[in-house]
């Protein structure tokens, strides 16, 4: 589990095809001798398994499923990533609880300065759209948000400039494709209402 609190921006240093799917290296500013094999990373809002470390990075295979249903597919040498580690037991829960499951890919639609901060709307994609509500949570690439508004299949967000800088949110641009977890607790109150 994760609470949508990024700690690093790591960067792709290496993709590699394998038999059955595809092995990312990324670099990091985390201490790496610290990190398991087999730990779990939430990389962009996609909970990946790690299977090598090396000093200052870290390597996880990807499965066909999950390039084929995130943007983790069209992930390049260079590239920047929102990383969180999973959460420990007496962590600080600064975000919202997050399963690091990707349920669908949304699209920005725009982005405008409003002050200090930049206004994102972003479309969602049916069904998630009837998950998405004012002032509830969602993780967007990893980052958990709050939404300001919701307008059919677009919703906004306001980004601070604290979250614009320590994200890869500052990089995105009208037209990209974003990782969407709806909250979790909005997921089982709609499928307890369809049941009842």
């Amino acid at each position: 589990m994760f609470t949508g609190i990024v700690t690093d921006i790591g960067r792709v240093r290496s993709v590699r095809e394998t038999e059955r799917d595809r092995r990312y290296e990324v670099d990091t500013a985390w201490d790496t001798s610290s990190i398991d094999l087999g730990a779990s990373i939430s990389h962009a809002g996609c909970c990946l398994t790690v299977v090598e470390t090396g000093p200052g990075w870290f390597a996880v295979e990807v499965s066909g499923e999950t390039l084929s249903k995130t943007t983790l597919g069209a992930w390049k040498a260079g590239d920047g990533v929102n990383l969180e580690r999973a959460a420990r037991l007496g962590d600080e829960m600064g975000g919202h609880v997050v399963s690091g499951h990707v349920d669908g890919l949304g699209r920005v639609r725009s982005i405008t300065p409003e002050g200090g901060s930049h206004r994102i709307e972003i479309e969602a994609p049916e069904p998630l759209h009837r998950f998405i509500a004012p002032k509830g949570s969602i993780t967007v690439d990893g980052v958990s948000l709050t939404v300001n508004a919701v307008e059919g299949r677009v919703f906004s967000l306001n980004i601070i400039p604290h979250t614009w800088k320590v994200t890869t949110m500052g990089r995105l641009q009208a037209g990209d494709a974003v990782n969407l977890e709806i909250d979790m607790l909005a997921r089982y109150l709609a499928r307890w209402q369809e049941t009842a």
